[in-house]
C-alpha cells in the first residue's frame, strides 16, 4: 500500500517540521519568553543556549558545524528514501522540478552559446576560405561572430535586470525565452547570397540570441536563490547555496548535449568521422543542433508561461515592507553608495572569471590544436567531451560544498583564483618545454583539463551566486546584471585580442586574472555562507530609512562582512546579540500590535497579516506569547525581562 506524501514532494526534503499548535506548557507559563525563542534563535543557527555559531570559539564552531551537517544528511536522506519507497521515479521528478526547470535557461545559454567555438573549427575546415585565409569572407565581420554575441549578452543582462527588478522576475524569464525561442529559429535558418552574407546573418542571430540569454544570468540566479528562501528559512540558510549551484551547473550538461549532438549528426549526416566533410553534412550538421535546442526553448516558454506562478512572490514580501511600487530607485541609490565595495567585488571577480571562462570556451579549438596539433575537428570534439566532464565534476562538486561553513563561497571562490592562477603560469613560463611529444604535452593537457574543474569548482560557480545574494531584493536583479554585464566584458577582452595575438601570449595574458580576480574576493565579497537573507533584508530596511546605527543583528557580524567591511568602514562594531534580541522583539510586538488592529476593523485572523520577521504569517506560539503579554498589562516588560539570553 502507497504511503501518504505531502502534496508537494519537496516538503520532505527542503522543510523542517513547522511547531505544532499547542496549550501553555508548565515550563511555557513560568518563563513564556521560551516561546519565542524558535524565532530569535532558531536551531539551525544557534546553539541551544542563544550563540550565534559563528561567535563559538573555533574548536567548539568545527564540532557543531560537522554535527549540524551529519545530522541533516541524514534527514535528507532518510526523507529520500521514504520517497523512493513510495516511487521510485519521485527523486527524479522532484530533481527535474526542482533543479533542471528551473536552469534549464542555462542549459540552452551552455548549448547555443559555447556551439561557436565547438562548430569553429568545422568551419575552418569545410570553407577555409571564408572562416581561415578570409579570401572570401570579410575577417572583421568573422570575428564579430564572436564580438556581437558578448554584446547581446551585456545588453541583456543589464537590461533584463531592470525589467526583474521593475515590472518583476516572471516577466523577465518569459521575455528571455521568448527571445532565445525566435533566436533559434534565426540560427537555424540563417542563409545569404554569398558567403559573407551568411557569416553576417550569422552574426546578428547570434547577438539578438544573445539579448535572451544575457537575461538569464540574474533571471536564473535570483529564483532559485529566492524561491529557497520563501519554501523555508532553513532551506535558504542550509541550502541557498546548493540550490543555485545545482541550477546553474545545467550550464555544463548544456555544453555536453551540444558537442554529443554535434558528433552525432556528423556521424549521421557524414556517414563517418574522418575529413573531408562535405558542405552538405556540414549544413545539416550545425543546423539540426540548432533546431534542437529550439525545441527545447520553446518549451522553456510554455512552462515559464502557464507554470511560473511565484517567481516574483519574495520581491512583493520586500517591496510591500519599503512600501515602494515599480522600481525601487532609492535602494538603488543607497547600493552604489552603501555596497560600492560589494559592487568592485562581484564585478569585478566576475570580469577575472569570465576572461578565462569565455576565453578559454571560445578559443577551446585553438588551445586543443596546441595539445593535439594534428587532430582532426572530430578529435578536438572528443578531447572536448573530456573538457566538459571535467568541468561537470567541478560544478558538482560546487554543489556538495558551497554551503559548508568551513569552506562555503568565499574560500571556494579565492582558493579557484589562486589555483587558476598557478595552473596557468606553468604553462605560460614553461610553453615550448610542454610542446615536446611524451610526457611533457601530456602535462600540458593536464593542466589544461584540471584548470576546467577548477573554474567550476571555484568563481565561475560562486560569482554566479555571490552577485545576487549580497544585495537587497528590490534591486537585486540590476545588481547581479551589473555585475555580470561587467563580467562579460572580461569575456569580450579575449575574443578580440586574441584573434591577433601569438598563442604563447595568450597565456602569459590570461594568468593575471586568476591573481586580480583574488584580491577583489579577499578585499571586497562577504562570506554570506550559512547567514539568512531574511536576516539581511531586515538589515537593509534599516539602511533604507536611515537608521543603520540602530541595527545589531547577525547580517554585521564580522563573519558575514568582507575585509572593506570590517577593517576600513568598521561596520561590525555593531554587532551586538542582546540588543538585537530587543530589537527583534520590538518588532515582533509591533507586528502582533498591527494584526489586533486588523482583527478588530477587518474581521480577519492573526495569519492572515503579514510583515513579521520572515514576511510571512507571525508565528502561532509568537501570537501567544503576546496575547498574554497584553493579557498581563505589559506592553514593554518583556524587552527587558531578559530570560532568553544571547
Amino acid at each position: 500500500m502507497r504511503e501518504e506524501l505531502p502534496s508537494n514532494p519537496l516538503e520532505l526534503i527542503q522543510s523542517h517540521p513547522q511547531p505544532q499548535i499547542h496549550r501553555l506548557t508548565e515550563h511555557e507559563l513560568q518563563d513564556p519568553e521560551h516561546l519565542l525563542k524558535d524565532v530569535l534563535f532558531p536551531q539551525d543557527a544557534y546553539t541551544p543556549d542563544g550563540t550565534y555559531w559563528a561567535d563559538l570559539p573555533f574548536w567548539p564552531r568545527v564540532h557543531w558545524i560537522n554535527a549540524q551537517n551529519s545530522a541533516e544528511t541524514k534527514r535528507e536522506l532518510a526523507a529520500l528514501w521514504t520517497i523512493f519507497k513510495n516511487d521510485p521515479l519521485d527523486p527524479i521528478r522532484i530533481y527535474f522540478k526542482k533543479y533542471v526547470m528551473t536552469g534549464m535557461g542555462l542549459f540552452v545559454e551552455g548549448y547555443t552559446l559555447f556551439s561557436v567555438g565547438n562548430i569553429k573549427p568545422l568551419f575552418q575546415v569545410v570553407w577555409p576560405a571564408c572562416w581561415s585565409t578570409f579570401a572570401v569572407c570579410d575577417r572583421t565581420w568573422t570575428h564579430a561572430v564572436e564580438y556581437l554575441e558578448i554584446v547581446g549578452i551585456i545588453v541583456g543582462q543589464v537590461y533584463v535586470g531592470i525589467i526583474g527588478d521593475w515590472i518583476g522576475r516572471r516577466m523577465g524569464m518569459i521575455q528571455d525565452a521568448a527571445i532565445m525561442t525566435l533566436g533559434c529559429v534565426l540560427l537555424t535558418g540563417m542563409w545569404g547570397t554569398s558567403l559573407n552574407g551568411w557569416v553576417i546573418m550569422y552574426a546578428l542571430s547570434l547577438m539578438f540570441y544573445s539579448v535572451g540569454v544575457g537575461g538569464e544570468y540574474p533571471m536564473t540566479g535570483i529564483s532559485a536563490m529566492e524561491t529557497s528562501s520563501l519554501r523555508s528559512s532553513s532551506d535558504d540558510k542550509l541550502h541557498r547555496g546548493r540550490n543555485v549551484s545545482l541550477a546553474f551547473l545545467m550550464q555544463g550538461w548544456g555544453q555536453l548535449a551540444n558537442q554529443a549532438i554535434l558528433i552525432v549528426g556528423m556521424l549521421a549526416f557524414h556517414g563517418g568521422a574522418s575529413e573531408p566533410y562535405s558542405k552538405l553534412a556540414t549544413q545539416w550538421t550545425f543546423r539540426v543542433s540548432f533546431a534542437a535546442v529550439g525545441l527545447v526553448t520553446a518549451y522553456l516558454l510554455y512552462h515559464r508561461i502557464y507554470h511560473l506562478k511565484f517567481a516574483d512572490q519574495a520581491l512583493r514580501i520586500s517591496k510591500k515592507k519599503q512600501k515602494v511600487t515599480g522600481y525601487d530607485v532609492q535602494s538603488l541609490k543607497l547600493v552604489s553608495t552603501h555596497y560600492w565595495h560589494r559592487l568592485v567585488g562581484t564585478a569585478g571577480g566576475w570580469f577575472a572569471n569570465d576572461f578565462f571562462f569565455y576565453g578559454n570556451k571560445i578559443f577551446q579549438g585553438v588551445f586543443l590544436r596546441i595539445i593535439t596539433p594534428d587532430a582532426s575537428v572530430m578529435d578536438l570534439w572528443l578531447w572536448n567531451l573530456v573538457n566538459i566532464g571535467c568541468s561537470l565534476a567541478g560544478y558538482y562538486l560546487a554543489a556538495l560544498l558551497i554551503d559548508h561553513k568551513l569552506y562555503g563561497r568565499k574560500h571556494m571562490q579565492s582558493i579557484g583564483f589562486l589555483v587558476q592562477f598557478i595552473l596557468f603560469i606553468i604553462p605560460a613560463a614553461m610553453y615550448d618545454t610542454l610542446r615536446t611529444p611524451g610526457t611533457p604535452i601530456k602535462i600540458f593537457q593536464f593542466l589544461y583539463f584540471f584548470s576546467s574543474f577548477w573554474q567550476q569548482f571555484g568563481p565561475n560557480s560562486t560569482t554566479f551566486l555571490l552577485a545576487a545574494e549580497v544585495y537587497p531584493a528590490p534591486v537585486r536583479a540590476s545588481a547581479h546584471g551589473f555585475s555580470a554585464a561587467c563580467g562579460k566584458l572580461g569575456a569580450l577582452i579575449p575574443t578580440i585580442i586574441y584573434n591577433y595575438v601569438p598563442n604563447h601570449t595568450k597565456f602569459w595574458i590570461v594568468t593575471w586574472f586568476g591573481l586580480l580576480g583574488l584580491v577583489c574576493t579577499v578585499l571586497f565579497i562577504p562570506d554570506t555562507t550559512g547567514l539568512d537573507l531574511v536576516e539581511q533584508e531586515r538589515y537593509w530596511g534599516y539602511v533604507r530609512e536611515g537608521r543603520e546605527g540602530e541595527y545589531h543583528g547577525i547580517a554585521i557580524h564580522p563573519r558575514h562582512l568582507s575585509w572593506w567591511e570590517r577593517v576600513v568602514l568598521r561596520r561590525d562594531k555593531g554587532y551586538d546579540p542582546m540588543k538585537d534580541r530587543e530589537a527583534k522583539i520590538r518588532e515582533l510586538r509591533a507586528v502582533y500590535e498591527a494584526s489586533v488592529v486588523e482583527e478588530k476593523e477587518e474581521g480577519l485572523g492573526l495569519g492572515s497579516v503579514e510583515g513579521s520577521l520572515d514576511g510571512e504569517g507571525m508565528d502561532e506560539k509568537v501570537s501567544r506569547y503576546f496575547a498574554r503579554e497584553r493579557e498581563r498589562g505589559g506592553a514593554g516588560s518583556s524587552a527587558s525581562s531578559g530570560s532568553l539570553t544571547a
